[in-house]
């Protein structure tokens, strides 16, 4: 579904991403994990626009959607849901919920009763002002926004950020449920435990380049993964 290849992102005159590359197979999940400033972020960001690549091929269901405005690259089916959430504190969940369908001509309703199906706690607070709601609540009000586009694949920058393990697991839980209901998920995350678990492929990305890839359980049971990014040696508990 998505292609990336010999991706280069500057800032400046700091070279953020160092031409990777990498595939996002169809209704696949798909994990970049890395420390921070490794580029993930600026991965994401620069596949939907918001930040322009300096060279390479951003390639979706075929086209080469490199240098393109935010608006045609959402229209053609990405959406991201930033870190830290970004919802409008200060409108309602309903409200959040319309201003991501701000590209959909028709079926508004119809998707806000499929997000609040997949959040019953969403509906339950419609007109309750987002900037209210707990930490976990308005992170699945972030990917409720995401998915009122009905997006064929939705980017998640550590969606886990912040959040309470219990809170942790209901999100993983449902980044699952919106995979199995055929949407493609592209993730990054420094929980690099929960996002091996449910990802179909990974990636480790450091200081702007690939080092490692392959399935999510083999990259889990790497040794130099858990030494890394799981904060223990195998055999240990």
């Amino acid at each position: 579904m998505l292609k990336i290849k010999n991706l280069h992102v500057n800032y400046g005159g700091i070279s953020a991403v160092k031409g990777i590359s990498f595939d996002v197979p169809e209704k696949s999940i798909v994990t970049l994990i890395g420390a921070n400033g490794a580029g993930k972020s600026t991965t994401l960001r620069s596949i939907v626009g918001l930040v322009k690549a300096s060279e390479g091929e951003i390639n979706f269901l075929g086209e080469n959607i490199f240098g393109k405005e935010t608006t045609d690259i959402v229209s053609r089916g990405i959406t991201l849901v930033p870190e830290g959430r970004r919802i409008f504190g200060n409108l309602t969940v309903l409200e959040n919920l319309k201003i991501g369908a701000y590209l959909q001509k028709e079926g508004i309703d119809e998707n806000i009763r499929l997000v609040n199906d997949l959040f019953p706690i969403l509906k339950n607070r419609s007109w309750q002002l987002a900037g209210t709601l707990s930490g976990g609540e308005q992170q699945m009000l972030a990917v409720g926004r995401a998915l009122m586009s009905k997006p064929k694949l939705i980017m998640m920058d550590e969606p886990s950020l912040g959040l309470a393990p219990l809170i942790v697991n209901n999100i993983f839980a449902i980044i699952k449920e919106i995979n199995k209901q055929g949407t493609t998920i592209l993730l990054i995350e420094q929980n690099a435990n929960k996002a091996l678990k449910v990802a179909d492929i990974g990636y480790v990305l450091e200081t702007g380049n690939i080092t490692m890839q392959g399935p999510g359980q083999e990259l889990l049971n790497d040794q130099r993964i858990i030494e890394a990014y799981l904060g223990t040696s195998k055999g240990k508990k």
